[in-house]
């Protein structure tokens, strides 16, 4: 990738000009001949022996990184967690909190919400669950010697208290209209007493029992015949982990995995476009971007971060290299949801102002138009193949500015472990699933004192004036007084640009015809897979 040029696009450029450029880069990436290739070939692995009969295998590109709801906080956590638990309230197809658990949660006055349990609801152990086991959950979120990433979203949780074996009070420190979502959300209620190697042999109350977990292998789940929703369709699950994307193409198209969800670069799905599988899309939520260390001495810079803007070409990004797949995003908030402000500052592509401003930054060319860049910047990335190429995709548009962009790819892990100590100038990640309907994500986000562990403002992002907006929003008694304030607030970071949106995914679902009954909504929730049927081929 070092000597090969990418021709910069404007706006009088032609779509085949752009479509031939991306192809410059795009050619050179071994995954896709290697993946056109191999698709010809039968030679997989056959399903693991531990594998129930009959068991739907779903294929994913990453192991959780704990199974424990209160601890794992990386997509495929997320995904097995929604299968083995529930949280009080979950998320409905128009992306607002609807009761699970809790039959209502009323809120009788702006400090005070009470939930009432449905009752009869089982662990995977046949105990019923009851209020202790929700105090329990939820006092480990204001429980100072508790560790978890998601004790920043109750920051305002006072006390948590069992009324009776079904009611529970939840007493706030301040008004906190955003209350109401975090309970759709992490962490999901586990039993009371849960200790700390409660991810080796989790118990919930979900859709699914834990069977066995071979790490970095698969993730066996059994039906729970007396899930209060109704048992499952199918014989059960497992869950293969293949972190070749190229490798889980083969897989399910050789039939020794059924279905992958999201997991498939879209060159991969493209392969399998009028072949005898099936092919589900909506409108996603996932939300891919460039972070930044605000601390930085180049990039706390704005001139520089725009700069950065300019420079990338997200229509040509969503057209070419994710296939349509995708449309261009516009802020951590997504379109779908009610907090959305669509009014906001957004880059287009044009270098000339990408260069003006590193001209105006002090970022000079040192001859003119040369070989020598500008400035010096580092990218981390994760090591899967989808996200090198357009990390790499990135780095030829920020070289035509004059950016050098040193691009290093790891191990998810390690990547995201240097993202948490803010070991980075730049990194690349995704947002996924209903993590960014309600707007408290904002907060969690860029509020200046939610830096890790206790947030996720990961660029030490700080700005007193949305500060105050997102205090006023989580104050507010009223939809319009939050919308009003997460708006302002939306549209100042967005000019500040501590995040450099790329794009919002559409989702994708490819699998075997011998499934049926898959429902794929905007938040792509595993649980839905409790309603897949398998019938023999």
């Amino acid at each position: 990738m070092q000597n090969s040029r990418f021709k910069p696009f404007d706006g009088s450029t032609q779509r085949g000009e752009r479509r031939r450029a991306f192809h410059r880069v795009v050619s050179i990436c071994p995954l896709f001949a290697f993946c056109l290739l191999h698709f010809a070939l039968t030679g997989c692995a056959e399903p693991q022996a531990s594998a129930p009969r009959g068991a739907i295998v779903v294929g994913v590109r990453t192991a959780p990184n704990n199974i424990d709801p209160r601890l794992g906080n990386d997509e495929a956590a997320s995904r097995v967690a929604q299968l083995l638990f529930n949280q009080l309230m979950e998320l409905g197809d128009d992306l607002r909190p609807k009761p699970m658990l809790a039959e209502r949660v009323d809120n009788p006055d702006p400090l005070t919400y009470v939930a009432t349990l449905r009752r009869g609801v089982r662990f995977h152990d046949g105990h019923e669950l009851t209020a202790k086991d929700v105090v329990f959950t939820y006092g480990q979120m204001i429980d100072p010697s508790f560790i978890s990433p998601f004790k920043g979203a109750y920051r305002s949780l006072k006390r948590v208290t069992a009324l009776d074996d079904y009611h529970v009070e939840f007493t706030l420190k301040e008004p906190f209209s955003a209350f109401m979502i975090q309970l759709a959300g992490p962490p999901a209620i586990v039993p009371a007493g849960a200790g700390a190697d409660f991810g080796g042999h989790p118990i919930g109350t979900g859709p699914y029992r834990f069977v066995s977990y071979a790490v970095d292998d698969q993730v066996v789940l059994a039906p729970f015949a007396d899930y209060f929703a109704g048992p499952p369709k199918n014989a059960g699950l497992v869950i293969r982990i293949l972190p070749d994307d190229t490798m889980r193409g083969l897989e399910l198209q050789k039939g020794s995995i059924d279905l992958i969800v999201n997991d498939l670069p879209p060159d991969i799905v493209h392969q399998f476009e009028g072949k005898t599988f099936s092919i589900a899309k909506s409108p996603g939520l996932d939300y891919i971007y460039l972070g930044v260390n605000m601390l930085d001495p180049v990039l706390k810079d704005r001139r520089v971060r725009h700069a950065i803007g300019y420079a990338i070409d997200r229509h040509a990004i969503v057209d070419y290299l994710r296939r349509g797949l995708a449309r261009p995003a516009t802020g951590l908030i997504p379109s779908q949801a009610w907090a959305y402000e669509p009014d906001i500052f957004q880059f287009t592509y044009d270098p000339n102002r990408a260069r003006q401003l590193l001209d105006e930054a002090g970022y000079k060319d040192p001859d003119g138009d040369g070989p020598l860049p500008r400035l010096h910047l580092s990218l981390k990335v994760s090591n899967a193949e989808e996200y090198r190429l357009q990390a790499t995709v990135v780095q030829q548009q920020l070289r035509e500015v004059g950016i050098d962009l040193d691009v290093r790819s790891y191990e998810f892990a390690t990547m995201y472990a240097d993202v948490l100590k803010g070991n980075f100038q730049l990194y690349q990640l995704q947002w996924v699933g209903g993590a960014m309907v309600d707007p408290d994500i904002l907060r969690r986000v860029f509020y200046s004192t939610q830096t890790p562990p206790a947030g996720f403002n990961r660029g030490h992002y700080n700005n007193p004036e949305v500060d105050r907006l997102l205090d006023l929003a989580g104050a507010a008694t009223s939809e319009a007084e939050r919308k009003k304030y997460y708006g302002e607030a939306q549209k100042i970071v967005a000019e500040d640009a501590p995040y450099i949106s790329l794009w919002n995914r559409t989702n994708v679902a490819v699998s075997r015809r011998t499934l049926t009954g898959l429902h794929l909504n905007a938040v792509s929730n595993f649980e839905a897979l409790k309603d897949v049927i398998k019938t023999s081929s």
